[in-house]
């Protein structure tokens, strides 16, 4: 099989994170500027420096299958799972209806089912090796959730994990469109989960990067202000269904964007800083833009990565600016990150939806907390309320640990 010259376009959309369950929920709350973040509650934070953090708030996984395989699962596993049932029945489409041989699934993860992991661990500690779950090493891979969406939907076709860190849920949705553009799905789920909320990892990202406003925590992510300090910890995922056009127009399927450009690339800098320029992330966006046959112009509406960090944030905007030029500028660029936290692997997947309702209706979310703004982050933001403009064209940029960049461009069809 070649590769195919037919676009590719998302036609289902499946949503948990701390807004939110569910697409509709989710995108209520991002356009009113909702804040996901609060005091932490499934551990006693009392003794750690930072004490917030964005949890899927309500989550019941208890209807996603077979009791006790649900239970068995990592919440890394069960979030995505829920996402992909939810995005399934948004295009229309049932585990019977699907092929099964050109179905496939790529979903990443930048821990996996790290919780799992260190719960076991624990247990060895505590209690012995012959304590262990037997379920402990399929629960804890970070192919984990791929591999249950796979086999709860039967799907066989291409199955993978995409592991960069915050830049996962990105490069899964662009790697999955790679798969059907080159003719080896006409079907694939693709995004990204994280449910990173554990007294370990939350102790950990707070020696150095986390936000630390425990008074106000819906205050506390403030991408491109003054006063921001780091970025929250959040949980969440997202799923994103991928059609070839043909595919989809063939049963009718509603469509909500095509995925026409992605691009992605390394800074081979630094494990954790951007270069100040944002040079390298620069070049992801154009990649993107170059796949999708677009000029900067094209572009209405840039969701960035926007982690509330003091550094990343000016090389972001620096990386705009040398990309799109005067028309920088005219740009909507707005961080929903700045409501939801960030979930890592999952950001990148949930921002994804975001720009195909965004597409859709034709409105973009909020950046806010934003009465401050760093004057060395002078794009226009979209302070604090929702705006409804023209989105012919949307980009959406995710970064992560160890230098990964990745951009995706998604379009009205």
């Amino acid at each position: 099989m070649g590769r195919s010259a037919t676009p590719v376009v998302i036609t289902g959309l499946g949503v948990l994170c701390p807004v939110g369950i569910g697409v509709e929920a989710t995108w209520k709350a991002l356009l009113t500027g909702k804040s996901g973040i609060a005091r932490i509650t499934c551990f006693d934070p009392s003794p750690y420096a930072v004490q917030i953090a964005g949890e899927v708030k309500g989550f019941d996984p208890s209807s996603l299958g077979d009791p006790k395989e649900v239970r068995r699962m990592d919440r890394c596993s069960q979030l995505v799972l829920a996402a992909s049932t939810e995005a399934l029945a948004d295009a229309g489409l049932r585990k019977k209806t699907l092929d099964p041989d050109t179905s496939g699934v790529v979903i990443g993860s930048a821990a996996g089912g790290i919780q799992t992991m260190l719960d076991q661990y624990k247990v060895f500690l505590e209690r012995g090796p012959r304590r262990l779950s037997p379920f402990f090493i399929q629960n804890m891979l970070v192919d984990s959730p791929a591999g249950h969406v796979a086999i709860a939907m039967g799907l066989r076709g291409p199955n993978m994990a995409v592991v960069s860190a915050c830049a996962t849920g990105t490069q899964a949705i662009g790697e999955a469109a790679e798969i059907i553009k080159r003719g080896d799905a006409e079907v694939m789920l693709a995004g990204g989960a994280e449910a990173p909320i554990h007294p370990l990892i939350v102790a950990g990202f707070g020696l150095w990067g986390l936000a630390k406003n425990n008074e106000e925590p819906e205050r506390a992510s403030c991408p491109f202000s003054k006063r921001r300090d780091g970025f929250v910890l959040s949980e969440g995922a997202a799923v994103v269904v991928l059609e070839s056009l043909q595919h989809a127009q063939a049963r009718g399927a509603r469509i909500y964007a095509e995925v026409s450009g992605y691009g992605a690339t390394c800074d081979g800098f630094d494990m954790t800083a951007m270069p100040e320029d944002g040079a390298t992330a620069a070049q992801a966006m154009r990649l993107a833009l170059r796949h999708a046959g677009l000029a900067p112009e094209d572009i209405d509406y840039i969701n960035p990565h926007g982690t509330s960090t003091p550094a990343n944030d000016i090389a972001e905007t620096r990386a705009i600016k040398s990309v799109f030029g005067d028309h920088a500028y005219k740009l909507a660029v707005s961080s929903t990150k700045s409501m939801t936290g960030h979930m890592m692997g999952g950001s990148g997947a949930v921002e994804a939806v975001v720009c195909a309702l965004a597409i859709r209706d034709q409105v973009v979310p909020p950046t806010i907390n934003l009465d401050d703004p760093d004057p060395e982050c002078d794009l226009d933001y979209v302070p604090n309320v929702a705006r409804r403009m023209r989105v012919r064209a949307a980009a959406s940029n995710s970064f992560g640990l160890g230098g990964h960049n990745a951009t995706i461009v998604l379009k009205a069809v």
